[in-house]
């Protein structure tokens, strides 16, 4: 069934940017997709650190988002998250974890910020189901504004020791004539062997707590026709770098057949999404699900293939269950707005090509659904 007509389907990506009731993540991935050409996202379904790193040099160019799953990396640790900040800042794309939260509020805030993989603090993007209920993205919601408090507070405690200068005369005799017992600590003869015999000495604590804001990253303004077409490297420099914020997808649909996230599952996940919308940016579906006045939520669609050359139209798919549809099937047809290729790219001979024949197939499946819809 293809999607029922929605303004977001004909409005470009640049376009959609601009608009209200979007997250501030969905804003940026928006803005980058438009300047880099690209709705690709690969799904780094790789094992080690060094696959990993490796695989996001050969794509990176060709990508919008990178979608990981931490918990497949046998060897993660912080040369990992090290290594996926480095090359997301150099080739220009978002972090996406497919950690798929799905327990109850507690324990996800716990598998979100804590244990060994952190991934508050290393992927801008996460999914959920809601299988147990809205207060999931709640909880995702308050561990990502905790996480990013304590980054912009920094504590410093500053500790220093001396021996006190001496008291003069007259101090002494002040004291020497008050007999209060307050003040028999303060004579050495009274205090215990191991203290006798020590110099007085004063301890110092400071404590100083500073905040810091990190900057969200400029709304570029529209380009003015008469001032020519901007080169990418230029318009990257004025994107500037993604906000220091965090967004969730809820999983509302599924690739994979005789799945269960269909009907009345689907329109609560949309329900949920629009009571969040700074925080839930929007979903993984097999179609737009924009359909209320307002709404402008991102799809990011798995399950897209290619046939081999010289197959075209062959019904693609595997063993297990999962069924592949196009880049034009799902972006002009259905409406969706980021396409996730997983095996059709890791398995090719030279994924860097294998990268950019998607990037290409998506990008222009989406400009003819432009220039349909106008």
């Amino acid at each position: 069934m293809q999607p029922r007509r929605h303004p977001t389907v004909s409005l470009t990506y640049e376009e959609r940017a601009s608009l209200p009731n979007n997250s501030p993540v969905a804003a940026f991935l928006l803005r980058l997709i438009s300047i880099k050409h690209t709705n690709l996202c690969v799904s780094a379904d790789v094992t080690s650190t060094a696959e990993l790193l490796q695989l996001a040099e050969e794509v990176g160019d060709s990508i919008c988002v990178l979608k990981t799953h931490a918990d497949i990396v046998q060897d993660f640790g912080d040369r990992t998250i090290q290594g996926l900040r480095d090359v997301a800042k150099r080739r220009k794309f978002l972090v996406f974890e497919d950690r798929k939260f799905g327990d109850i509020g507690s324990t996800v805030q716990k598998q979100y910020a804590a244990g060994p993989l952190g991934i508050v603090k290393w992927a801008a993007i996460t999914n959920a189901h809601i299988f147990p209920g809205p207060a999931i993205a709640i909880a995702l919601e308050q561990a990502a504004k905790s996480a990013i408090a304590a980054y912009n507070t920094r504590v410093e405690t500053e500790i220093s020791a001396g021996t006190p200068p001496p008291s003069s005369a007259s101090e002494s005799d002040d004291e020497d004539s008050r007999p209060d017992a307050s003040h028999a600590d303060d004579d050495p003869t009274a205090w215990p062997a191991e203290r006798q015999g020590r110099k007085p000495s004063v301890v110092s604590v400071s404590t100083t707590i500073s905040t810091k804001t990190e900057a969200i990253s400029p709304q570029p303004t529209p380009r003015s026709p008469e001032l020519g077409a901007e080169s990418m490297e230029a318009a990257l420099e004025r994107l500037g770098p993604p906000p220091f914020l965090r967004a969730l997808l809820l999983l509302a649909e599924m690739s994979s057949e005789g799945n269960l996230l269909t009907g009345a599952y689907t329109e609560q996940c949309v329900a949920i999404a629009r009571q969040h919308r700074d925080f839930v940016m929007g979903f993984v579906a097999q179609r737009s699900l924009n359909v209320e006045k307002g709404d402008n939520f991102v799809t990011m669609t798995p399950g897209v293939n290619l046939p081999p050359p010289g197959q075209e139209g062959k019904k693609m798919g595997d063993a297990l269950g999962q069924q592949y549809n196009t880049p034009r099937k799902v972006v002009l047809e259905m409406g969706c707005d980021v396409i996730i290729v997983g095996r059709g790219i890791l398995n090719a001979p030279d994924r860097r090509r294998a990268a950019e024949r998607y990037r290409k197939e998506g990008w222009a499946a989406y400009e003819e659904r432009i220039r349909a819809k106008r």
